[in-house]
């Protein structure tokens, strides 16, 4: 308890009294360092032992000080230029971020611009697509173009190089779209060489591997082999006949040895799609 009162009897000397006995100091050093240019012996002596130390401390401490302001100076001048960096480095990734993005656009606008030339007999509207349903590939998905831009049920959606799918319902600026890889889809296709039809058929599981399947092919002269291209056929009342849905993959003789069968790898990317062609032209009968 004693050691606890002595320290709080301590008094503190105030800092403005230590800095006036300092500068009373440095004057008294002064006067004595001038004193020795004039004094000889031993007030001399004593002065070398005295004054030029002190003179010397001096003198580090304003070096050491200027170097210490200096330094300080040039590390704000750093952290100005470093945040300078920043701001340039993050102008850039966006510009950058930017640039592949049109990139990207402008390779898919190509490719649809190819695709609207290619079916150039078929009346199109551009849409981007707005969402879709839960996954990792576009079975059924929305756009941003309904009835008041003129789509219909039934109308057909291309992309890439061929067959997207079918709108299925359409709201005033919306659509819904159903892809040919969705589970409920069905086409009546032909091959494009020997107009040998079959019926392809969506399934999520199968395009997994990349490929949706294709049923009921008569190939009575065995012409038909993979790499073959196969399209939308002309008895299909909902599709219009000649859009591209892909290339047979595999073929192998069914059962009752009157068809065949196999799997074909679509021309359309159902993992990446962001603008389609609906084609405005329809059938007149359903299906």
């Amino acid at each position: 308890m004693a050691r606890k009162r002595s320290n709080r009897n301590k008094t503190n000397i105030p800092s403005k009294y230590i800095l006036l006995a300092l500068s009373i100091l440095c004057v008294i050093m002064m006067v004595l360092s001038y004193a020795t240019d004039i004094m000889s012996g031993p007030p001399q002596a004593v002065a070398g032992y005295t004054v030029i130390p002190f003179q010397k401390a001096i003198s580090y401490a304003g070096s050491w000080l200027f170097g210490r302001s200096r330094s300080l100076k040039e590390l704000e001048e750093l952290r100005a230029e470093n945040e300078e960096l920043r701001e340039t480095v993050k102008d850039l990734t966006i510009k950058m971020n930017d640039l592949t993005t049109d990139k990207y656009e402008l390779a898919e606008l190509r490719q649809l611009l190819a695709l609207d030339e290619r079916y150039s007999d078929y009346p199109t509207v551009g849409a981007r697509v707005i969402g879709k349903d839960a996954g990792n590939w576009y079975s059924t998905f929305l756009i941003d173009k309904g009835s008041n831009d003129g789509i219909k049920v039934n109308m057909n959606v291309m992309a890439g190089a061929g067959l997207v799918g079918i709108v299925t319902s359409v709201g005033p600026n919306w659509a819904t779209v159903r892809s040919i890889i969705d589970d409920d889809s069905n086409i009546s296709a032909m091959v494009l060489n020997t107009s040998d039809t079959m019926i392809v058929s969506g399934g999520l599981e199968m395009y997994s591997n990349g490929t949706i399947r294709f049923s009921d092919l008569q190939d009575e002269d065995n012409e038909v082999s993979p790499g073959d291209q196969i399209v939308t056929s002309q008895i299909s009342n909902k599709y219009l006949p000649g859009i591209s849905i892909g290339y047979i993959k595999e073929i192998s003789d069914d059962s009752n040895n009157l068809t065949k069968s196999g799997y074909i790898t679509p021309v359309v990317d159902f993992e990446h799609l962001d603008i389609v062609l609906v084609v405005t032209q329809m059938k007149q009968t359903k299906e």
